[in-house]
């Protein structure tokens, strides 16, 4: 897996946080980019932080779905949100490349769960999401903040247990990446 710091960010890309960016919501963190237009903004959702709920907690009529949401990031955690790999299988969904598909109609994704025509380890549902401003990501990759990797997200990534997701994906990259991946969060303690 590649990366470089002077990439422009696109869809589909992962960000990855930096080893000692301090915020809570996004230490450690996995972005998948789901949109970045500079006039617009950018949205993504966190891959490796897990909720304390499941989609049957959220959503009553679902209670028979026993999978975890993820925590997307801290705007609008009233929301829901999914990706989903495979075909295209919801007209709706915008493709973000490699058969990674973001949202659609989600009344018809539980009538192709239900049918098994999309199976649980083929969705992740997310509470809320990670958003930028229209100019802001590009400002925080000049901090730095963020690392964009070129690499493509796959189903065999989220097999990793969220707590290594990181570290896997900074070790992929190789050289300084490698050693920054055992870094302490806090480099006080090193």
């Amino acid at each position: 897996m590649k990366q470089n710091r002077n990439q422009v960010p696109q869809a589909g890309n992962l960000l990855l946080s930096e080893p000692f960016l301090q915020d809570d919501n996004f230490s450690r963190s996995v972005i998948l980019l789901c949109e970045h237009e500079e006039a617009t903004g950018s949205v993504g959702f966190v891959l490796n932080k897990p909720s304390i709920l499941s989609l049957g907690d959220l959503i009553s009529e679902l209670d028979f779905l026993d999978v975890d949401v993820f925590v997307g990031g801290p705007v609008e955690q009233n929301t829901l949100h999914f990706i989903y790999f495979g075909v295209q299988q919801l007209e709706e969904s915008k493709s973000l490349g490699n058969g990674i598909w973001w949202g659609g109609d989600f009344p018809t994704l539980v009538q192709l769960l239900n049918s098994g025509k999309v199976l649980l380890d083929e969705v992740r549902f997310f509470i809320g999401y990670s958003g930028w401003s229209p100019g802001q990501l590009a400002n925080e990759l000049l901090e730095p903040s963020w690392i964009v990797s070129s690499g493509s997200l796959t189903q065999e990534l989220l097999k990793k247990s969220p707590d290594q997701l990181w570290r896997a994906l900074m070790k992929s990259m190789g050289g300084d990446f490698e050693i920054q991946a055992n870094y302490p969060i806090d480099p006080r303690l090193n």
